[in-house]
């Protein structure tokens, strides 16, 4: 399976059989999704975990013109927000299961809006975050804020560690703007989850803040997706 850095905390992942096109917010500058959707054939989904415009774009929805076979999951906040219509694509809330022949997508949690994802396909187990994340504001919040944005955090962790053990890939906020701590969830995740392949997100264009959690995420036995640019690319 091959994973490509999108942007931000977009993904492209794609197979022989389907491609899955998580939280778009604009295209690669070598349009890598521009390109996939004009040369595929097979069966595309597209997954946004919440109604956030750096996770959802509605210019995905005029890709069914170009797609016939296209499945939309999306986070049910983008629905509340009125962002869509209610037949635009089927709509999760944490702990619905979406599945079809070749995709199954479980909604986990969030800390901030929204839901995670969880998807099983290929036979590969493979954890989208969204905007999950121990959200530790070192000079906003109060100590006690920070507290409780941990342990809620922690909470929504041990309710996927009671689902699976181990992920193939992980796609995981790693964002520099928290502060001092801003490695401190992805640190907590891969302590509390197995995961061969490690991909960071919602970093913008700080990569090198972002690539940073190498050392660490290897310690762990983690490969990493150090990314350099957007439309890199990974197989595993």
């Amino acid at each position: 399976m091959k994973l490509t850095y999108i942007f931000h905390s977009g993904y492209l992942l794609e197979n022989e059989r389907s491609i899955l096109i998580i939280d778009y917010w604009k295209d690669s500058e070598n349009k890598v999704v521009e390109r996939a959707l004009s040369n595929f054939s097979g069966r595309v989904y597209v997954l946004c975990t919440h109604w956030h415009p750096d996770h959802f774009n509605p210019e995905i929805l005029t890709w069914k013109e170009k797609c016939p076979d296209i499945r939309y999951v999306f986070s049910k906040d983008i629905l509340k927000k009125k962002l869509v219509s209610a037949d635009d694509a089927s709509f999760l809330i944490k702990g619905d299961v979406w599945e079809d022949e070749l995709v199954r997508v479980k909604a986990f949690g969030s800390t901030d809006v929204g839901v995670s994802f969880l998807i099983q396909t290929e036979e590969k187990m493979i954890f989208h975050a969204g905007d999950l994340n121990n959200w530790h504001w070192d000079e906003e919040s109060t100590e006690e804020e920070a507290m409780a944005s941990e342990r809620l955090y922690l909470r929504e962790l041990k309710t996927l560690t009671n689902v699976t053990k181990h992920l193939d890939l992980a796609m995981f906020p790693v964002d520099a703007r928290l502060g001092t701590n801003y490695m401190r969830g992805a640190e907590q995740f891969v302590d509390a989850i197995r995961t061969d392949w490690f991909a960071p997100m919602h970093f913008g264009e700080s990569y090198e803040t972002a690539n940073a959690f190498r050392s660490y995420a290897e310690r762990a036995g983690c490969h990493f997706a150090g990314w350099t640019k957007t439309g890199e690319s990974i197989t595993f």
